[in-house]
């Protein structure tokens, strides 16, 4: 893993998460027990904290960090992070859903089961309300979300943090 002290600011990791040996963790961050940051992530904490709740997947290739002496980013708990996701000094609740390519920018908030679509672009000082499906570049609110789709929330955080239990226990061997 790729654990790095920054003037002074040591991350850490709570118990039983999943960090893939190629993500690297910068500075000032905390990241809550059952939480998962997978192959290629890098979580910065250098200018401004980073807080990651429990049972919460950052899914390959994502980035997160925050704005310089304005914004940290707080992230809660059972939140998905889907791959290539950029997060970059906003706040996400419980629950929260980003789908893969999507970006969040300075001062955005995605209230719980909020939902970005994949590859969208949510400009800074943004709502995504709770229940509220937002898509597009710029992104805008296109409907509530489905009962199948906050199932579908709560399934990812659920399996993802199954599946971090998993490499963790041994499950996935490096072969060379």
């Amino acid at each position: 893993m790729g654990i790095y002290s920054y003037k002074e600011k040591t991350p850490e990791i709570g118990a039983s998460c999943f960090v893939a040996e190629d993500a690297r963790i910068i500075g000032d961050v905390k990241i809550g027990r059952g939480s998962s940051v997978w192959w290629g992530c890098t979580v910065r904490g250098d200018v401004h904290h980073i807080r990651i709740g429990e049972n919460t997947n950052i899914q390959d290739m994502s980035l997160i960090h925050v704005t310089g002496g304005k914004f940290p980013t707080i992230i809660g708990n059972n939140c998905t992070l889907g791959h290539r996701v950029t997060i970059h000094g906003a706040f996400l609740h419980d629950f929260a859903f980003v789908g893969i390519g999507a970006t969040v920018l300075d001062g955005c908030e995605i209230e719980p089961y909020g939902f970005l679509a994949a590859g969208s672009l949510l400009t800074p000082g943004k709502k995504i309300p709770s229940g509220m499906m937002f898509m597009g570049s710029p992104a805008k609110a296109v409907r509530e979300i489905s009962e199948a789709e906050r199932e579908m929330i709560t399934r990812t955080a659920e399996k993802y943090h199954k599946l971090g239990q998993e490499y963790s226990g041994g499950q996935v061997q490096r072969l060379r």
